[in-house]
């Protein structure tokens, strides 16, 4: 666990304010249900597959954000483990078997630890607290290219567990538009779009609106009869013209819907400095890929050498508090959570650098002068309401 001037919070010294406020920091990330909505430890170990470097999560581990010891250390209760589909098996085919491999390995971990990871499919069974210490894990999938423009796969993967799906990533796909994508074939949601909403409102399963275009998120508020997510999001407010996040006016509307925004931690989401300095590194290296018609295994290599040739600086735990402070202020303490992005991003602030550091922020939110009630809900407790009023919705159907 870093320090305090590590860390980088304001106020001072560790004079005896601060020393008492990061032992009930401490304290509280033990006591309390802490559910992370968004973490990409499948694809993580995906990528290590048939390698010496696929690493064994229920031990701790030199790379990534996430393993058991780690969670354990920060009071991670929760998560919803993505089952990460990427935005080129659209056009390339193979997406519903990568995501059934995602699911599977998920599946895979709590059968092969049952002493460290339990898979839960309801709100119920997450926020219990009595399981010894156990990670409970849920299961999401990111990117709706997974149903393959098939109705049917939604029940599919709801038979496997699956929770909420992400319904597009980095390109529109036969659901939706996305933010990162200039092309907007559909103007938000496709016919086939609209019927995935419905056929996620009977079943009960959520639908996360994080990546999908701003004309997509409205559709999605207007034609669903339940509340709506967005799983690893945070706020335009300090990014201007970053379409990934969400603009005030999208976080009131999600609230009205009884919605939560559960912030992203990376620090491009959450810092609009490094935001700006991010994307002129992204538009470099797309351009020099294209004009130097780079194979795909050059393109990581370069990729890779250019971020290590010229780092970005890190976010700190403050930037991430003031996410949080300004979703309080739009539209109510009901509203936010936490998803944090973990193994999805590499840039992660100072202090948050893995899943250990759930408590620094809990600190710097008692800094703040939260409650200890404000912060359960902030640190799960939203979320599963949230998820509560979907399941009923989809019992109702």
């Amino acid at each position: 666990m870093l320090t305090l001037t590590e860390i980088g919070c304001q106020g001072g010294g560790q004079g005896a304010r601060e020393v008492q406020l990061r032992q009930k920091a401490m304290e509280l990330s033990q006591e309390l249900l802490i559910l992370d909505s968004h973490q990409d430890l499948p694809y993580r170990l995906i990528l290590q597959k048939g390698t010496k470097k696929q690493e064994d999560v229920s031990k701790r581990t030199e790379q990534g954000h996430f393993d058991y010891p780690r969670a354990r250390e920060g009071g991670l209760d929760g998560v919803f483990l993505a089952a990460y589909v990427p935005a080129r098996y659209e056009e390339s085919g193979g997406a519903k078997a990568l995501a059934d491999e995602g699911i599977e390995l998920i599946r895979w971990l709590a059968e092969k630890h049952p002493d460290k990871f339990l898979l839960v499919e309801t709100a119920e069974q997450m926020g219990r607290g009595e399981l010894d210490g156990r990670v409970r894990l849920g299961i999401g999938i990111e990117n709706g290219t997974s149903l393959e423009g098939k109705l049917a796969n939604l029940e599919y993967f709801y038979d496997k567990s699956v929770r909420y799906i992400t319904l597009c990533h980095s390109k529109c796909n036969r659901i939706c538009d996305s933010s990162f994508d200039d092309e907007r074939r559909w103007g938000g949601l496709s016919e086939f779009g609209c019927e995935v909403v419905a056929g996620m409102n009977g079943l009960g399963m959520m639908i996360d609106v994080s990546h999908v275009s701003d004309e997509a998120f409205y559709q999605v508020l207007k034609l669903s009869t339940a509340p709506v997510v967005a799983t690893h999001s945070s706020c335009r407010h300090f990014t201007p013209g970053w379409e990934r996040n969400m603009d005030d006016e999208m976080i009131r509307s999600l609230a009205k819907k009884g919605g939560v925004i559960q912030i992203a931690f990376g620090s491009m989401f959450v810092n609009g400095e490094i935001n700006r300095e991010t994307i002129r590194h992204w538009d470099y290296v797309k351009q020099y890929i294209r004009e130097n018609s780079l194979s795909e295994e050059q393109e990581q290599e370069f990729t890779r050498q250019y971020r290590r040739d010229n780092p970005i600086a890190s976010a700190t735990v403050s930037d991430v508090a003031d996410h949080i402070d300004h979703v309080v202020k739009l539209a109510g303490i009901e509203h936010v959570g936490l998803g944090t992005d973990y193994d999805g991003v590499g840039n992660m602030p100072r202090g948050l650098e893995d899943v250990s550091g759930y408590p620094n922020l809990i600190y710097e939110l008692l800094r703040r002068s939260y409650d200890r009630e404000g912060i359960r809900k902030i640190c799960g407790g939203n979320f599963l309401r949230v998820w509560k009023e979907v399941e009923k919705v989809g019992a109702k159907s």
